[in-house]
């Protein structure tokens, strides 16, 4: 097309779903469908058309009922991973790990465990 990937997608493609794959389309600039974007692991999962809305949010309300605080250390550590190499992300685990488990959170998400019963965790 005479044009290249200039936005990113020369970084990112390789990084997020391998270097042939990623080398197919970036070279090619050939279309795929949405089994191909899954087998490659460039969605996490094909729903039918029309109920797409619906599979994001019972996702996100999966994510918003857990603990807070551990919900953004994760985010924190896989960033953390992508943007400065898994070495800066080890380095944090286990302090992140000891913050984290000093919380109300995470006590009550194990006595919860430990009980069977699902916590409504306060993000403290």
């Amino acid at each position: 097309r005479g044009i290249y990937a200039f936005c990113g997608a020369t970084v990112r493609m390789p990084l997020a779903f391998g270097w042939g794959n990623a080398m197919r389309w970036l070279l090619t600039g050939d279309q795929f469908d949405a089994a191909e974007a899954h087998r490659i692991g460039l969605v996490q999962e094909v729903v039918e058309l029309g109920s797409e809305l619906t599979r994001a949010l019972e996702i996100a309300e999966r994510i918003a009922a857990a603990a807070p605080l551990a919900v953004a250390a994760t985010l924190r550590s896989a960033r953390r991973s992508v943007e400065h190499g898994p070495e800066a992300a080890l380095r944090d685990l286990y302090p992140d790990a000891v913050a984290l488990h000093a919380t109300a959170d995470a006590q009550l998400g194990i006595a919860t465990y430990l009980d069977r019963k699902r916590p409504a965790f306060a993000g403290s």
